[in-house]
């Protein structure tokens, strides 16, 4: 059946176009049926959605299947019905919990990338494998298959030195020092980063105070070959695409079961060669316990074992956040500082600890004296600001150059005594309250460290804001819970909170 296409202003998980109903009875298909959408010797299958009185000589195509076809609006394509795609009974294999072949993970992940699977059938797969888990031969082909659908950065030197956290610790900074002091020692390293999903910012958020960090797989080849680092927005890269769809859906689901294959096929789509994965460790992140640590450790090393990769874990303190500031002004802010000042401490210990591990991992000795004499003779802001330079920032940005939030709350001390307790999660929450990460300038800055001592009256954290509505709501937040502990004796204060009783408030269900 001939059709004239109608473009609409959306995106879509996976390829989808609209049909009236009637149009859809002829094509004889339903609600989440496919059809085969072919367009000046291209074709792509999408997923039907239908709908009362559209123009029954149209269809409705969403952006990103107009953009894959080269569809304009009004342009006649042909559309015919198509049998759902064989990974649809590898999925049903992997509900009844059986293990997965090489050859079926490939054809599973290409219909990901190709967007062939509804949202719903791939959030069935993906809490498959939640509860069904994976084992090692499986993550494995997940990791290649991932690598094998997308582009690859192809860097004509190595070693590639790489660096990744699992997050969850607010204001962790450290790759916009990792990658300066590695780069500026004659070292590559190519830093592909993500933008918060569940945090204020990202290390894409961050560099964007800073650079551009959109580009295309050639242009940053270009920036690496000048300055031998970069650090750039990896959503754009079409590197691994099968992890960033799935990650659209395990993140409204609360689960992560894709988290090895998705940190390691990334590194292997940029061709890195020695790793260091930090894992934040402690109260109010991911992993709470140097224990859970140690046994997300060993899953990692056995797959990149298996990869042929060099990997190095280290369990990184994370009891509060790194250094004073999280949003992307802030840290941006902090990150410029530290270069040039070697402080705050944490923030510069982290950065070199990290750094040095790299270092040693390719035959250095005392890597984290490098790192740090690298801070210390100023190589390595020498570096960022090449590399800022690289992405088409001012290399010439002093901290006090960035932008924040004009409007401001300070949260005081009530009391005199020893901060015992930052909640972490917390602060996360009032800076993304607050506006972050997509107000640049939204975040908050922390005056005071675990451990210190502080009188009654002193400024505890500042919160700044381009929005005096999202102030207000950060101010109702902190009236509901306190994100700084302080007691009259570091770390012995018994009583916590008295919690008062809420009654419940019952809800009528509808069905």
């Amino acid at each position: 059946m001939k059709l004239k296409t109608r473009l609409l202003p959306f995106e879509s998980a996976n390829f989808t176009v609209i049909l009236d109903h009637n149009v859809a009875k002829k094509l004889d298909v339903k609600l989440g049926d496919r059809v085969i959408v072919r367009f000046n010797g291209r074709s792509l299958t999408a997923i039907v959605n239908t709908a009362k009185d559209f123009p029954i000589d149209s269809i409705g195509i969403y952006t990103n299947l107009a953009r894959v076809l080269g569809i304009s609006e009004g342009d006649e394509v042909e559309v015919e019905a198509t049998s759902p795609p064989l990974s649809l009974q590898i999925i049903r294999k992997k509900l009844q919990g059986l293990k997965l072949e090489s050859d079926e993970i490939y054809l599973l992940v290409k219909d990901i990338v190709e967007g062939k699977l509804s949202e719903l059938e791939l959030a069935a797969f993906v809490t498959a494998v939640h509860f069904q888990g994976m084992v090692p031969s499986e993550i494995y082909d997940f990791t290649i298959s991932m690598v094998n659908t997308g582009q690859t950065l192809n860097l004509k030197k190595k070693p590639i030195l790489d660096k990744h956290s699992l997050g969850g610790v607010p204001g962790d900074k450290t790759s916009l020092l990792v990658v300066p002091i590695i780069a500026s020692l004659g070292y590559t390293i190519p830093k592909t980063s993500s933008r918060a999903i569940t945090s204020a910012a990202g290390t894409a958020d961050r560099m964007e105070v800073l650079a551009p960090v959109t580009f295309s797989i050639e242009e940053i080849e270009e920036i690496i070959h000048k300055t031998n680092g970069c650090i750039v927005w990896g959503g754009s890269l079409n590197l691994a695409p099968a992890d960033d769809i799935i990650i659209r859906v395990e993140y409204p689901l609360g689960i992560d079961p894709f988290f090895i294959p998705s940190i390691l096929a990334k590194k292997l789509a940029v061709g890195s060669t020695h790793i260091v994965l930090d894992i934040p460790t402690g109260r109010g992140t991911k992993v709470k316990t140097l224990e859970e640590a140690r046994r997300i450790s060993q899953s990692f090393h056995e797959i990149a074992k298996m990869l042929n990769m060099n990997l190095q874990t280290v369990a990184t303190y994370a009891e509060e956040p790194i250094g004073h500031a999280i949003g992307p002004a802030l840290e941006a802010r902090e990150a410029l500082q530290a270069l040039k000042t070697l402080n705050p401490p944490d923030l510069v210990d982290k950065a070199a600890s990290l750094a040095g591990t790299l270092l040693e991992m390719v035959g250095e000795k005392d890597g984290y004296e490098m790192a740090i004499e690298a801070l210390r003779s100023g190589k390595a802001e020498k570096k960022l600001r090449e590399i800022i330079e690289a992405q088409g920032g001012d290399p010439n940005i002093q901290p006090e150059d960035i932008t924040l939030g004009d409007k401001t709350y300070t949260l005081h001390a009530n009391d005199s005594g020893f901060v015992y307790y930052i909640d972490n999660s917390f602060l996360a929450t009032l800076g993304k309250t607050a506006g972050a990460p997509i107000d640049k300038g939204a975040g908050v800055y922390i005056h005071v460290k675990l451990g210190e001592k502080v009188k009654k009256g002193q400024p505890l954290i500042t919160i700044y804001s381009s929005s005096s509505a999202k102030l207000q709501l950060v101010e109702k937040l902190i009236e509901e819970n306190t994100p700084i502990l302080v007691g009259r004796t570091a770390g012995r204060r018994m009583l916590l909170e008295k919690i008062q009783y809420q009654p419940t408030r019952l809800v009528p269900l509808e069905r």
